[in-house]
């Protein structure tokens, strides 16, 4: 079997019905954070995914040019942080063009000393692996140096709305 490659012009979708149909896979909501030059970046993501357990990898797929993309690809280390329920308001402020994005927030430190949001489900503090192109996104590995776990529910993303699971 071969790889046959869509092109846009003859797919019988449009990018609108392609982001609708992805949208009913539900997924946890992360936000990135990556310190470059003295200068802490962040974003929101919902491209996230465990790679390897032996060793440790996941990937995340900021924007191509993105400002925290950038940063992560620059300095070579980043932090995921798993988003709780609660934190919604976190999840918005990490979305679009806000410069005050970090102002109140209640920042941490991992182990190596990046900052993590304080109050987030998990932490996994990585270095930058490998760094594809996925269309008009990078695919960046990460390699898992540490990570942190504490009990919570997740904030859920379906469908273009946050959510929570009914877990019983």
């Amino acid at each position: 079997m071969s790889v046959q490659e869509v092109s846009r012009e003859t797919s019988a979708f449009s990018t609108a019905e392609f982001r609708a149909a992805m949208g009913t896979f539900a997924t946890g909501v992360a936000v990135v954070l990556a310190n470059h030059d003295d200068r802490l970046h962040g974003m929101t993501v919902n491209s996230l995914t465990s790679v390897s357990l032996d060793p440790p990898l996941l990937l995340v797929c900021p924007r191509r040019g993105s400002a925290t993309g950038l940063a992560m690809k620059a300095s070579g280390a980043f932090v995921v942080n798993i988003l709780d329920v609660h934190q919604r308001d976190i999840a918005t402020r990490f979305v679009g063009d806000f410069s005050n994005r970090f102002d109140g927030l209640d920042l941490g430190r991992s182990t190596r000393g990046f900052p993590v949001l304080a109050a987030a489900l998990s932490h996994f503090d990585c270095m930058v692996r490998n760094v594809y192109e996925g269309g008009d996104h990078d695919i960046i590995v990460g390699e898992v140096v540490s990570c942190t776990q504490r009990a919570g529910g997740p904030l859920l993303f379906y469908r273009g709305r946050f959510g929570a699971a009914d877990m019983d």
